[in-house]
């Protein structure tokens, strides 16, 4: 096939029903708002990405950012990283960052996909490797043991050899009540992670990490604010159990900073926020380069593919925004998550898009 040229850039927004809301310490998500992505070329071949907006408040303003950035793509040979380029230049003085780094790294995303599809292989295979089985662990929000135990012990049923809650809502005391409960529950042989959800200042976040590393937790996740590079270099320093944090940094240069700064033990990068698949593999070698276990946040269904070919992988979260309103949504086998192609996998159910579709 010749190569792809864009044509039209068309994004649509959904509040989707979540299988199970999500409680954090900043508040609760009960449904899943969803920007849907596709990039049309010339060539009658279309990708397709979704971002996830957190609240329904920044949809709008994510469909505009969309419908704006189409005009300075049209005409343009698909090349994920000559068009990443071109958008950086054209915002360089703004920055890529919040919503609009979250469009430009959709868009990413799109783009691999439209290669795949054209190609008719997945994306992991574009990238030099293969679908393979990606370890996942189900990633749960603020949980109570009590009234949660029954589905807690599902999530070790289905397969899940990690899982992961949220603490930071209440005292060190519920924190550690609510570990050992849950622990209890899932057994000694499942990895537990924990997420605080940067709620805590660096000295409380030492107090509280030192005395969860008792229950042998495979990580505790951005104890402190995100940007706070030397918080989080602080209580890396003066704890036993491993400090992940990489979510909300915003493309490769912030990687940079939280590596140079000595700020975590693991990373986990967000595909929507990292720069799509791009973005990732840039990371991808800094992690290399460091040693240093990396991990995916969010989108399954992408992070299968660049998980596949990560010389450090280390967990795919498990937190399903998207499978209400796909075609194929991604299956658990044996505790594990296979990347689909071609592409990324990604075809919509329009009949559910129709359904959840907000104007």
């Amino acid at each position: 096939m010749d190569q792809l040229v864009i044509r039209e850039v068309r994004a649509r927004a959904v509040v989707a029903p979540l299988q199970r809301p999500i409680r954090t310490a900043s508040g609760s998500i009960e449904a899943s708002p969803l920007v849907l992505l596709d990039v049309a070329t010339e060539q009658g071949v279309t990708g397709r990405a979704y971002l996830f907006a957190y609240t329904p408040v920044v949809l709008r303003s994510l469909l505009a950012l969309a419908e704006q950035l189409a005009p300075l793509l049209r005409g343009q040979p698909l090349v994920p990283l000559a068009r990443q380029a071109q958008l950086e230049r054209q915002f360089r003085l703004l920055g890529l960052q919040g919503l609009l780094g979250m469009v430009i790294s959709g868009l990413d995303m799109a783009f691999w996909d439209a290669l795949g599809q054209a190609t008719g292989q997945p994306v992991a295979a574009l990238l030099g490797g293969e679908p393979t089985p990606v370890r996942a662990y189900d990633s749960w929000g603020l949980v109570d043991p009590a009234k949660d135990a029954a589905a807690l012990g599902r999530s070790i049923e289905r397969g899940f050899r990690g899982l992961k809650i949220k603490l930071g809502g209440s005292s060190l005391g519920h924190d550690l009540a609510t570990v050992r409960e849950v622990r209890s529950i899932v057994g000694e042989a499942t990895a537990l992670m924990v997420d605080y959800n940067q709620s805590l200042d660096p000295g409380e976040a030492i107090r509280r990490v030192r005395a969860l590393a008792p229950f042998g937790l495979e990580w505790v996740e951005e104890p402190v604010a995100a940007e706070d590079l030397r918080g989080h270099a602080q209580v890396r320093s003066q704890a036993a159990v491993p400090i992940q944090t990489g979510e909300n940094w915003w493309f490769a240069r912030d990687a940079e900073r939280a590596l140079t700064a000595g700020a975590c033990d693991r990373m986990m990068p967000d595909l929507m926020k990292i720069g799509g698949i791009t973005g990732w593999l840039s990371v991808m070698g800094l992690a290399r380069a460091a040693s240093m276990p990396m991990s995916s946040h969010l989108f399954i269904e992408a992070s299968a593919h660049v998980l596949a070919v990560t010389p450090t992988r280390d967990w795919l979260e498990h937190m399903d925004f998207g499978s209400a309103v796909l075609a194929r949504p991604c299956v658990l086998v044996d505790g594990c998550v296979t990347a689909q192609g071609p592409g990324l996998g990604i075809e919509w159910d329009e009949a559910a898009v129709a359904r959840y579709q907000v104007a």
